[in-house]
């Protein structure tokens, strides 16, 4: 029977579909886990569903907000990102950081850019703040309102090799050059990988938390210790030289430290990570700005995990009203971590530690906590790491390769919350870093939708931003924005 009789022309059918519909024209039988095999996971139809009335599938239409296309950029190694209203025009704008590299070259370029916002998700102002040697690298941003004048301010950690201070000129925000400096006392440190503004000794202007990991090019193997520190910034923060450092830890490549109220006494606290250790710990907050370390003892991590916080989130997942740590770790699990009954019971307090989901072959990298499927708790979006090529789709990556995947863990609920969590795959392919994502309901249709980066793909590397879609009936997992990407795989 001619397909252009069955409709296809005007209506394209899913490819597992056409595997099948092919194979009975043929009179081939074909195992239906065979033809799922050759279908990618963008093209599979969706099963994850909202938990309401309704009863919609769930899946996932991409946005590109910036890219090297549109930004006419090198805007490779697509990192760090964060959301506010720069211009307090009403809407949300994202500063996103981009290192610039296929390789770990030691070449001092970078980009800073701002997309402006607007009323329509779709349609942004881009312009950049900061290219090239100020901009080295850059690997992580922070927003807050330093000079308390009512427009945010930014910080940018650089991995060759500092901190960047951007000071808001206000109304002026999307024309005007932003004031910038570089203090002193953060330059030739070798790469600082996180950054965070935090009002840790409550005197109302925030402190600058950041991690310095040594070389750009660090492996596990180096033993040299580095500082996780916090500056305090003078009355004139654009005063680089009268920045002052305040040590908080020294451990082997430190990964991360991100400021939260983990004990729940009203203070900012630091959770922490290092790579080289394969730890996490926190600093509590004493006031004073006198911080105190303790450990953090995952009970039952599994023996093949490595927990170093690169990416965290918090939650108390169990009602117990403790805030609890959700974090990924290498190479592909999502852990759960629920705290003790006391964050202050000293060095030795265990966390009681669950795998919520794994992603293998595929290498975790990302976690962010968002209520996706309406049902009032939190479920974990996520994304992974490609370890292929980053400028070309290998010919020897396969399915079985560590790639990059977009994918969502479906919280089973409070009666079940310690099982492994229901896992929906979204999309993966050849090449794809995702290393940070923001949730926000971007087109106002009461969802929840997700902002990110993308790495690991040159050219296709940017900001994106991925909308949630509720059908009535299944659609395709992912619809990717691109006429051509690297190439769609499905699961090993």
């Amino acid at each position: 029977m001619p397909l252009t009789l069955l409709g296809w022309q005007r209506h394209p059918p899913n490819r597992t579909l056409l595997v099948h519909c092919i194979a009975a024209l043929l009179s081939i039988a074909i195992p239906a886990s065979q033809a799922e095999s050759i279908v990618s996971v963008a093209d599979q139809l969706s099963q994850a569903r909202v938990k309401d009335q309704t009863n919609a599938f769930i899946s996932w239409r991409e946005h590109i907000i910036d890219d090297s296309a549109i930004g006419g950029l090198d805007l490779t190694g697509s990192d760090g990102l964060a959301m506010a209203d720069l211009d307090q025009d009403g809407y949300l704008d994202i500063v996103s950081v981009h290192e610039s590299d296929t390789v770990y070259d030691g070449k001092p370029i970078g980009h800073v850019r701002i997309a402006f916002g607007s009323v329509d998700p779709n349609t942004w102002h881009l312009t950049t703040l900061a290219s090239g040697v100020e901009a080295a690298a850059a690997e992580d941003v922070s927003i807050a309102d330093v000079n308390q004048d009512g427009y945010p301010d930014i910080v940018v950690a650089c991995e060759l090799a500092h901190l960047i201070y951007f000071e808001n000129p206000g109304e002026t925000a999307r024309s005007a050059r932003w004031a910038n400096t570089i203090p002193m006392i953060t330059q030739n440190r070798g790469s600082f990988i996180r950054v965070f503004f935090a009002d840790t000794n409550a005197d109302g202007r925030p402190e600058v938390i950041a991690t310095n990991k040594g070389s750009q090019n660090t492996t596990d193997a180096d033993q040299d210790i580095n500082n996780i520190s916090q500056f305090h910034l003078p009355a004139n923060a654009l005063d680089g030289n009268l920045w002052q450092e305040q040590v908080l830890a020294q451990v082997r490549i430190p990964i991360n430290a991100e400021p939260v109220d983990l004990d729940g006494d009203g203070d900012l606290d630091i959770v922490a990570g290092s790579r080289r250790e394969q730890r996490i710990f926190w600093l509590e907050n004493k006031g004073d700005n006198v911080f105190k370390q303790h450990a953090i003892d995952a009970k039952d991590q599994p023996e093949q995990s490595a927990l170093t916080g690169f990416n965290m989130a918090y939650a108390d997942l169990n009602g117990d009203a403790r805030l609890d740590i959700i974090s990924t770790a290498w190479p592909h699990y999502l852990l759960w971590l629920a705290a003790p009954t006391s964050q202050k019971s000293g060095s030795k307090s265990v966390w009681q530690t669950h795998v919520l989901g794994t992603i293998d072959p595929d290498q975790l990298v990302s976690v962010r906590m968002a209520d996706i499927d309406g049902d009032g708790d939190l479920d974990a979006f996520a994304g992974s790491y490609s370890r292929g090529p980053r400028a070309e789709d290998g010919a020897d990556v396969t399915a079985a390769s560590p790639l990059g995947r977009i994918v969502w863990f479906e919280n089973p609920g409070s009666q079940n919350v310690t099982a492994r969590w229901i896992r929906h795959d979204i999309s993966r392919r050849k090449r794809g870093m995702y290393d940070k994502w923001l949730a926000r309901d971007m087109d106002g249709d009461g969802d929840i939708d997700f902002i990110g980066t993308r790495g690991n793909s040159e050219p296709y590397d940017g900001v994106i931003w991925l909308e949630q879609v509720r059908s009535a009936t299944p659609q395709a997992n992912f619809i990717q924005a691109r006429t051509k990407d690297s190439i769609a795989m499905p699961l090993p």
